[in-house]
C-alpha cells in the first residue's frame, strides 16, 4: 500500500514529493510562499468547481428520475413539482455552502 499512497500523493498535483523509507511515507512541505499560496488557491477552486459539477450531475439525475416517475404515473404533476423544487433549493443550499467553503480557505492560505 506504501506505492500507492505514494503515487496518489505525487498525481495529486499539490507540487509534493513523497520519499519512502520502509513502513515510513515522508512528505517535505515547501515553504508556504505568496507564489505558492496562490498555486493552493487555484487547486481550491478547482476542487470547488469540481463540487458543485458533481451536485449539478445529481440535481440532472434526480429531476430525470421524478419525471420518469411522472411517466410510470408512480407520480402526479404536483409532487414531480415540488421535488423538482426541493431539490432545487437543495441544490441552491449545497452550492451556496460549497462558496463559503471555498472562500474561508482562500482566507485561510492568504494569511500569514
Amino acid at each position: 500500500m506504501i506505492s500507492a499512497v505514494e503515487k496518489a500523493i505525487r498525481d495529486a498535483d499539490l507540487g509534493l514529493n513523497p520519499a519512502t523509507n520502509g513502513d515510513l511515507i515522508r512528505v517535505p512541505m515547501p515553504m508556504l510562499t505568496e507564489e505558492r499560496r496562490r498555486d493552493l488557491i487555484k487547486v481550491v477552486r478547482s476542487e470547488s468547481e469540481s463540487a458543485k459539477v458533481a451536485i449539478r450531475n445529481v440535481r440532472r439525475d434526480a429531476n430525470e428520475h421524478l419525471k420518469k416517475l411522472l411517466k410510470d404515473k408512480g407520480i402526479g404533476e404536483d409532487d414531480e413539482r415540488r421535488g423538482q423544487d426541493e431539490v432545487q433549493k437543495l441544490t441552491d443550499h449545497f452550492v451556496v455552502e460549497i462558496e463559503k467553503l471555498l472562500h474561508t480557505k482562500e482566507i485561510d492560505l492568504m494569511a500569514v
